[in-house]
């Protein structure tokens, strides 16, 4: 971010956050590349933030709404693989930044929709749109953010990114149709989540990065690599908070234990205890049927313990870490340079993060 004396303060963006975390896990050498790397890209980011403040929104209950979850931050991770993408070629213009804002406005767009449909009531430390604006503001505030970001796609000119920024939502909209199916039932079926994450996460992450490749003016060749670690990145970062919702604390995830198993999912560590251990099963049943109910610390406490004994944590972290090399490896099709290392730094850091 840019100080009011025009000074790029490293701490204050992503990557900054990001050493902050590296540096608590004691990842010093890791922590201290990405807080010189947060100076790189500190001023791109500055700019997405200046355009999410100066959204034109009203002050009815839909823009209250709209504007919840953008004015209290976030990762920013989206925007800063459209600007990093952009910067390995001809750097970050005014095409970029507004395909930048446009991707974090899909993403707030879809958590607003999510928090109505799993009735959610927490999000990044605070109450969720829904509570304090109602569903409908919520669902309302969405679909204009969606809209919003296609304005801005138009906007940026880059021949091809609306339609598959459409193709994108779509998936995003297929993924989200197979967990509403499959919400509730103890029905352990790897292929079903990760269709799910490929759509609802991945693809996002995937167009990013593919529409930072195409305003920095890069070849097929190019984009498809980068394309390539999105898809890996996006699927790394999703594990990872599979595992954070059975392991992270509150005050760092901004949403209380368990909320996806509340919710009826049925994710990654969820899948590989249940194959490794019978004794979960009878819990984890016992914690469906009481659908959206905080689970008793009881039962909380035993399904952890479970998680942990059958090593079902450690072996989402290491299919993460498969991603992430993954996404790290798809770079070698990708000029060497400072985005580049930014770009292998933030894959290695997706795995390290606690919220």
């Amino acid at each position: 971010m840019v100080s009011a004396h025009g000074e790029t303060r490293p701490k204050d963006g992503v990557l900054g956050r990001l050493s902050g975390v590296l540096e608590k896990r004691g990842l010093d050498d890791l922590a201290a590349t990405l807080s010189a790397l947060a100076s790189y890209a500190g001023a791109d980011l500055a700019a997405v933030e200046g355009e999410l403040a100066h959204l034109p929104r009203s002050e009815d209950l839909v823009g209250l709404s709209a504007s919840h979850l953008l004015v209290r931050g976030g990762k920013r991770l989206r925007p800063l693989c459209v600007a990093l993408a952009a910067k390995v070629g001809t750097g970050f213009g005014r095409p970029a930044l507004e395909l930048a804002v446009a991707v974090e406005l899909v993403h707030n767009a879809t958590l607003l929709h999510d928090d109505v449909i799993d009735q959610g009531a927490l999000r990044r430390g605070a109450p969720t749109s829904r509570m304090l604006y109602g569903n409908a503001a919520s669902v309302y505030a969405g679909d204009w953010l969606l809209v919003e970001a296609l304005r801005r796609v138009v906007r940026a000119g880059v021949p091809g990114l609306l339609e598959s920024l459409l193709t994108t939502i779509d998936e995003m909209i297929a993924g989200e149709a197979i967990q509403l199916e499959r919400r509730g039932k103890l029905v352990a079926d790897p292929g079903a989540y990760f269709q799910i994450i490929e759509k609802k996460t991945a693809s996002l992450f995937r167009y990013a990065m593919a529409a930072g490749a195409r305003a920095g003016g890069l070849g097929t060749n190019e984009t498809r690599a980068l394309e390539a670690y999105g898809r890996h990145l996006g699927l790394a970062f999703q594990l990872i908070d599979d595992a954070l919702d059975l392991s992270g604390e509150t005050e760092s995830t901004g949403k209380a234990l368990f909320t996806d198993l509340r919710e009826g999912k049925l994710t990654y560590p969820l899948l590989v205890g249940l194959e490794r251990d019978p004794d979960l099963h009878g819990m984890v049943q016992e914690a469906l049927a009481r659908e959206e109910e905080p689970l008793p610390a009881g039962l909380g406490a035993r399904i952890q313990r479970a998680l942990n004994e059958s090593g079902a944590l450690p072996a989402t972290t290491r299919l993460a870490e498969q991603h992430v090399a993954e996404a790290r490896a798809a770079l070698a099709a990708v000029p060497d340079g400072p985005a580049r290392a930014a770009l292998l730094q933030v894959a290695e850091a997706a795995v390290h993060r606690r919220a």
